[in-house]
C-alpha cells in the first residue's frame, strides 16, 4: 500500500480536494476484484461447449451483420448483441463525435503519449501484469501489441467509428470477447493465484484500462504542453465512457468528466499491487520495441532515436523512481521539454483561429494512420510475434 501510494504521489498533486475513498468506497472497490463480465463470459462458455471451430464463424458473422445473422437458438450470443446494439440513455452522440475529433487533433504525439503514459507507466501495476505474463506476452512481441492497440484505437476514434455497427463498435465487442476467453483460460490455470489477484481481468483491471485511454492520456497531453478545454476533455471522457460501457466496464466505475476521472484513477492506483520483476520485464520489452519497427529507411538509426525519445517521454511521466520501478535506464526529459513551447503554441493557434482545426485535424490524422501502416509491416528480426492483447487491443490485422 505504501509503495502504491508513492506511485500515485504525483497524480495526487493534480487533484484538488481529498481524493481518498471512504471506507464504504474502499470496500466496494475491493469487491470489484471479484466481478468479471458475465454477459461476455456466457458467450465464451457457449462457444467452448459447442466447439470453437463451429461457433467462431457464427460469431464473426454476427459481429459483421448484427442480430439478423444470429440463430435464435444461440441464446448467449443473441443476448450479447442485444445488450450492445442499443445505446445507454446517457449517451450524447455530439459529445462522442467531439471526443473523437479532439483525439484526432493530437496526431502522432497523442499516440506516443498513450503508449508511454498509458501502456508503459501502467506496467507498474504488477497484479495486472500477471494476465500478460501468464498468456505468454513476455515471449511474444511488444511491436505487435503496440500495432494492434493502435489499430483498435484508430477504429474507435475515427469519424463515426463508435456508431452502432461501425468498425470501432464491432472491434470493441470483439476485444471484450477476447478478454472473456483469456479470463476463462486463466481461471482454469493452476498458476493463477486468485487469493492475491482476484478474478482474471476483473472490473478493477477493466477500469484501469478505461482510465489509461481516457484520463491518463489527457494528463499526458497536458504535461507535454497541449492546452485542452474542459469541454473538450470531458468530451473525450464521454467517448471513453461509451467505449468502456461496450467493453463491459460497470458504469459505476466510470464517469463523464476529467476531474472525477482523476479521482477514480488515484483510487485505482493506490489499490494496485506495486511494481515487481514483471514490471521490468514488460517495460524493457516495450523499451526496445522501436528497434523492431520496419522503418522505410535508416532503420537502425531511427530505431535508436525513437527508443531514446520514448525513454525521455516516459521519464517525464513517471519520474526517476518510476524509471527504477520499471527497470528502465534513467534519461533526462529532453524530448517533452523540447515540445512544450511548440505544442502550447499550436494549441493557442487553434483556439485563436478555429478555422484551422479542420486542416490541422486532417494532417494529424494522416500522421496517426501513417504510423500504423508502418507498424503493421513485418517487424525486423529483433522480436517475434505476439500473443493475446495488451491495453485492450484486438488480435487482428488491418
Amino acid at each position: 500500500m505504501v509503495r502504491s501510494r508513492a506511485q500515485a504521489a504525483r497524480l495526487r498533486l493534480m487533484i484538488p480536494g481529498n481524493p481518498e475513498p471512504s471506507e464504504a468506497e474502499w470496500q466496494a472497490l475491493g469487491r470489484a476484484h471479484w466481478r468479471g463480465d458475465p454477459l461476455a463470459d456466457a458467450v465464451i462458455d457457449w462457444m467452448q461447449a459447442e466447439g470453437m471451430d463451429r461457433t467462431w464463424p457464427r460469431l464473426e458473422a454476427a459481429l459483421a451483420q448484427g442480430l439478423s445473422a444470429v440463430d435464435p437458438q444461440d441464446h448467449a450470443l443473441r443476448a450479447y448483441l442485444q445488450a450492445t446494439s442499443v445505446t445507454p440513455p446517457w449517451l450524447d452522440a455530439a459529445r462522442v463525435r467531439r471526443g473523437a475529433e479532439v483525439l484526432q487533433t493530437t496526431g502522432l504525439h497523442g499516440m506516443m503519449v498513450l503508449r508511454d503514459a498509458g501502456l508503459m507507466a501502467g506496467y507498474q501495476a504488477s497484479a495486472i501484469n500477471q494476465t500478460l505474463v501468464q498468456t505468454g506476452a513476455l515471449h511474444g512481441g511488444a511491436h505487435k501489441r503496440v500495432a494492434e492497440t493502435a489499430a483498435w484505437w484508430l477504429d474507435c476514434t475515427a469519424d463515426g467509428g463508435m456508431a452502432l455497427g461501425a468498425n470501432g463498435h464491432r472491434q470493441t465487442l470483439r476485444v471484450r470477447l477476447m478478454h472473456a476467453l483469456v479470463r476463462g483460460r486463466l481461471q482454469r490455470s493452476p498458476q493463477w493465484d486468485a487469493n492475491w489477484l482476484g478474478l482474471p481481468i476483473n472490473q478493477v483491471d477493466m477500469q484501469a484500462t478505461y482510465l489509461a485511454f481516457s484520463v491518463v492520456q489527457l494528463l499526458g497531453l497536458r504535461m507535454t504542453g497541449m492546452l485542452i478545454s474542459r469541454s473538450d476533455a470531458d468530451a473525450v471522457m464521454h467517448l471513453w465512457r461509451w467505449i468502456g460501457w461496450l467493453m463491459g466496464v460497470e458504469d459505476a466505475l466510470m464517469c463523464d468528466d476529467e476531474a472525477t476521472g482523476r479521482v477514480l484513477l488515484y483510487r485505482n492506483v493506490i489499490g494496485q499491487a506495486p511494481a515487481d520483476h514483471t514490471s521490468a520485464q514488460l517495460a524493457q520489452a516495450l523499451m526496445d520495441e522501436p528497434l523492431s519497427r520496419p522503418y522505410p529507411w535508416a532503420q537502425a538509426l531511427r530505431g535508436q532515436i525513437d527508443r531514446e525519445r520514448h525513454l525521455s517521454l516516459v521519464s517525464w511521466f513517471v519520474g526517476a523512481q518510476g524509471m527504477r520501478n520499471l527497470g528502465l535506464p534513467q534519461r533526462a526529459p529532453w524530448y517533452p521539454l523540447m515540445l512544450l513551447a511548440p505544442t502550447a503554441a499550436g494549441s493557442l493557434a487553434l483556439r485563436a483561429l478555429p478555422f484551422l482545426e479542420t486542416p490541422w485535424r486532417a494532417v494529424s490524422r494522416w500522421q496517426q494512420t501513417r504510423f500504423h501502416r508502418h507498424m503493421v509491416r513485418e517487424p525486423r528480426a529483433h522480436e517475434a510475434g505476439a500473443e493475446v492483447t495488451a491495453g485492450g487491443a484486438p488480435a487482428r490485422k488491418r
